[in-house]
């Protein structure tokens, strides 16, 4: 090996000779990276360095020139192992060399990356905790009497949950129906193949498992679980079965008869490429296709249970429920389409991931968004903060530090607004979910609880044939009569096994005394895995090696889901122990899992095994980093026999308050206490007659064009409709930001009558009218237009109103121009333009404009819940409620008019306002005008917070884009869509 010296001085030469290129970047590696291009590039035009020169390969020429530039640090790996292979010291010295020159440049660029993360982190919280004392300061003090003292120490309070005062007790309700979303993973009943791939864990069985113990509470008559259904090919064929029923839970005390589409039911709404298996960053584009599909399911079973047990009223849900990030969005649709309460739970937080992944050091922000689409999984986590009335936590830890590093809560500001309601003062409009922290259940099913494997006295006699995945575990070993510490954690670098291998492998005394077994999902080959798990594994199976603990550590490849209890049992009844050293754990139900079959535990300190020990009080916690520590705890363990008892009879003596049934009554209780909110479709039969005569509805939602072209938009559509099939069977809507004022204006321009059309959708999606003829003028010449009143009060949920206006008003007026020592307002209030629910703003310099984003983020700390956007070219500002958009209003009017959404054709332009992307998803079907027109300057969409292609499925058969938009050519996109029109 070369010595230190020789290493810096060949380094140096390296760069000397790498010539001027290379001049002033040989003390800053990352300087000089940032000006590579790749091959040579970096040393300006000289032609790349030969790896070998007159015969001798030069390590240091390779480092600037290769690692510099670019590597790949998977590799790191492979070169280890080549060098070992080397039968020449000089050449493994060589590889030894380069492979060291990585592994600094891997540390030199991490510790960039944690510099540059910790100061936008300090940034931002200096920006959040200005904002979130601005909002405090707009409510004046003396509303914030009393909020100190006794509340202030009330964590219900604090976070928006009590169950005190009014809470109905369970036996007074029944006949709910509950509606679950979990979209990704493989979700089936029975067998579930947890560990088969990243999104089939924790979380699948958690959801099925929830659906089973809800559905057999008292008060509950029937429970969707709607996820997605997959036809791909080496799949199960049972994930394409639209309907699974559940098998109930043992803990029964219904008060009413079941009848035929009672119980639990797993729901699949096929969405996306028929022939592919989604991954959970490829969901987003569909979901709005889910939504449609969830929306006919619902409403379909929401009469079908109403003819059952509700005097044929539809029984509609109490609760719809989204379970992670992609489902929280899908539930905010669904629940603001149908006007019902929203719960939600996060699982595993998008920040949360984010700032460990930026610590790691091994990704760019960007890269990081790239790979997990982390960016707009963040925004569906603030949108289900919106939305929700209740988020359900696991833990307080959860709360405090998760939840807390989002624009849409904070603790503190939560526990003042909630004071404000217990007392019925003004909370000018703002609002924040309840956090109700309700630790996850586990099936208790039939636990056999046995000790030694080998028959101390204490030990009853077997009563059945051991299990066969006992023989599949215990074949690994030499002496399977120790004791078994037994990890279940798929193959993860945040799961931590190779530090829990190191502890085992380095600690001979712990190896003496106990065996190691490592449930490491699911596996074909390691050459068939991802590349994530693939280094994990291998990296364990090295250490194995290294340590040469065959016969000590068994790590079987298969298992069923069903024999894990069996697993369990098996530790226990050699008096082992479980462990869990993750670097962070969300809640971790293995834990409670293993303290069910009476196992102690070995747990992280970080995340929620702090708050399950204080419940159990069945093991230790340890520091995940320290291998030390984890060896000394499990040495503790197994070698004092009265501790390890102890621990295994505080966890079976407190492990009740884990259980599915304490976990139903809790969340039940909550749900009684929200707010009433009822689904309205009132419809006049004129109306509905009208409608049920057409086949297909032409939703026109053309933005950003001028007043002839949107004219002449509309004509052609009409005229497109005027000959065949469609002649005469063809609605039409106008989706628009105009105000119902702009609109009769416009119509009265066009010549046609108001009448021509079936609905106008306003003011950005958050007003609906429908016009008629008079009946008390002569020949009805008259045409009036009637407001949708039960569309409002769909929409008015959680409006800001006076207090966001004002509000409004003041940051509009902080929005200025500035010219040299002058500046000049950009926004001004618009009421004119505005309505009830849509407050408008008239931009004088669409330049000036501040990103829609920033705005967005700017609401949400001042706990005001809302939509902004940019509409008119981004000449004007408009701020709506949560669930209004001009999307949400068609959905609205599917169910109206008895509509099905594959019949609605919306036409819209090359671009438009900002809630663009929103008509895109879905089940109808859509047509992109492009060109022909004019379209005035545009810069709504130069500040999209995420690709377009990232939220929407643009090569869905769905959607066609044609040139020009002549009748002529809106009829032939008809179609190519499929829809006859001779």
């Amino acid at each position: 090996m070369y010595g230190n010296d020789n290493w810096i001085n060949s380094y140096l030469d390296a760069i000397l000779d790498a010539g001027k290129g290379a001049a002033g970047a040989g003390a800053g590696a990352g300087a000089a990276r940032g000006r590579g291009g790749g091959g040579g590039g970096w040393f300006g035009d000289r032609p790349s360095l030969l790896l070998r020169e007159r015969g001798h390969f030069s390590p240091a020429r390779y480092f600037v020139e290769e690692v510099i530039t670019g590597y790949d640090e998977t590799d790191l790996y492979k070169t280890w192992l080549r060098a070992n292979a080397m039968r020449s010291p000089q050449e493994k010295n060589t590889r030894l060399e380069n492979m060291t020159w990585r592994i600094w440049n891997l540390a030199r660029k991490k510790k960039e990356f944690e510099k540059e993360e910790a100061s936008r982190l300090s940034k931002r919280r200096l920006e959040t905790e200005k904002q979130r004392n601005d909002a405090t300061a707009d409510m004046s003090e003396d509303l914030f009497e009393g909020v100190k003292g006794e509340d202030a120490g009330d964590p219900s309070v604090a976070y928006g949950d009590s169950t005190t005062g009014n809470t109905p007790k369970i036996s007074s309700f029944d006949k709910l129906y509950i509606v679950l979303i979990s979209l990704h993973g493989l979700i089936r009943g029975e067998n579930m193949e947890l560990g088969r791939d990243s999104d089939t864990g924790g979380q699948v069985k958690y959801v099925v498992e929830l659906a089973k113990a809800l559905s057999s509470s008292p008060g509950v008559y029937r429970v969707d679980l709607l996820t997605r259904q997959i036809l791909a090919p080496n799949f199960d064929r049972g994930y394409s079965e639209p309907d699974e029923m559940l098998a109930s839970t043992s803990f029964k005390n219904l008060k009413f008869e079941r009848g035929e589409n009672s119980g639990a039911h797993i729901i699949r709404i096929p969405f996306g490429p028929k022939d592919k298996h989604l991954a959970k960053e490829n969901i987003w584009p569909f979901i709005q296709e889910f939504v449609d599909g969830a929306l006919g399911h619902v409403v379909r079973m929401s009469k079908t249970i109403g003819e059952e047990i509700g005097s044929g009223c539809p029984v509609w849900p109490a609760v719809i429920h989204g379970h992670y990030a992609s489902a929280g969005v899908a539930a905010t649709l669904l629940s603001g389409a149908l006007n019902v309460p929203m719960v939600f739970t996060g699982h595993f937080l998008g920040k949360d991931k984010l700032e460990g992944l930026l610590k790691q050091g091994r990704q760019t922000r960007e890269q990081i968004n790239m790979t997990y689409k982390i960016m707009r999984r963040i925004e569906a986590e603030e949108l289900s903060l919106d939305a929700s009335e209740i988020v359900i936590a696991s833990t307080r830890q959860e709360i405090e530090e998760q939840w807390n590093l989002y624009d849409g809560f904070e603790v503190m500001l939560a526990r003042k607004l909630r004071a404000l309601v217990k007392r019925g003062a003004n909370c000018f409009g703002r609002y924040m979910p309840r956090m109700v922290i309700i630790p996850p259940g586990v099936e208790f099913g039939h636990i056999i609880h046995d000790f030694d494997l080998y028959g101390d006295e204490d030990s009853p006699s077997p009563a059945s044939e051991d299990p066969s995945i006992w023989f599949e575990i215990m074949r690994f070993f030499t002496n399977p009569r120790k004791p078994m510490i037994l990890a279940i954690a798929r193959p993860y670098a945040e799961k931590n096994i190779t530090t829990l291998v190191k502890a085992f492998g380095e600690c001979h005394p712990l190896r003496e005394l106990a065996n190691l077994t490592l449930i490491m999902g699911n596996r074909e080959a390691i050459s068939k895995m991802n590349k994530v798990s693939a280094a994990v594994l291998t990296s364990v199976l090295t250490l194995i090696d290294e340590y040469d603990l065959y016969g000590q550590v068994a790590y079987p490849k298969h298992h069923k889901h069903s024999e894990v209890p069996d697993i369990y049992r098996l530790a226990a009844r050699t008096k082992g122990a479980f462990v869990n050293v993750a670097y962070f754990e969300q809640f971790g139900v293995t834990l409670i899992e293993a303290a069910m079959h009476g196992l102690p535990v070995i747990a992280t300190k970080n995340g929620a095994p702090v708050e399950i020990h204080q419940v159990l009080d069945n093991g230790l916690l340890v520091d995940p980093h320290d291998q030390h520590s984890i060896a000394d705890a499990l040495y503790k363990m197994l070698s004092e026999k009265q501790f390890w008892s102890r621990c295994r009879e505080n966890g079976l003596k407190n492990i009740h308050q884990f259980s599915w049934p304490e976990y139903c009554k809790n969340y039940l209780s909550r749900i009684l206490t929200l707010g009433p909110r009822h689904p309205a479709f009132g419809n006049k039969e004129d109306q509905k007659a009208r409608v049920n005569s057409r086949r297909h509805i032409i939703v026109i939602a053309v933005d950003s064009v001028s007043k002839e072209d949107l004219i002449q938009i509309i004509r052609n559509s009409i005229e497109a409709t005027r000959t065949g099939t469609l002649s005469g069977s063809t609605g039409f809507v106008l989706s628009t930001s105009l105000t119902i004022a702009e609109i009769r204006s416009l119509i009265k321009y066009t010549g046609m009558l108001p009448t021509d059309f079936d609905a106008f959708i306003c003011n950005c999606g958050s007003d609906i009218y429908y016009p008629s003829r008079s009946s008390d003028v002569p020949n009805n010449s008259l045409v009036t237009f009637a407001l949708d009143n039960n569309y409002r009060s769909h929409i008015e949920y959680r409006w800001g109103g006076e207090g966001l206006r004002k509000y409004l008003v003041k940051w509009a007026s902080s929005v200025v121009e500035r010219r040299g020592r002058t500046e000049k307002q950009v926004i001004f209030e618009d009421s004119e333009h505005s309505s009830t629910y849509c407050l408008a703003f008239r931009v004088v310099n669409p330049n000036h404009l501040p990103p829609l984003k920033e705005l967005q983020k700017l609401m949400r700390i001042q706990s005001l819940r809302c939509h902004a956007l940019y509409n008119h070219g981004a000449t004007r500002l408009s701020v709506i409620p949560i669930h209004a958009s001009r999307s949400q209003a068609l959905r609205y009017l599917s169910i109206r008019w008895g509509m099905e959404l594959p019949d609605a054709i919306v036409i819209v332009g090359e671009s438009g306002d900002s809630d663009y992307e929103e008509l895109f998803g879905g089940l109808h079907k859509t047509i992109i005008l492009k060109g022909g027109f004019n379209t005035p300057a545009n810069r709504i969409h130069t500040v999209r917070r995420y690709p377009l292609q990232d939220v929407v499925a643009l090569d869905s058969s769905n959607i066609i884009e044609i040139e020009g938009f002549s009748s002529v050519d809106i009829r032939s996109a008809m179609q190519q869509l499929g829809i006859p029109t001779q």
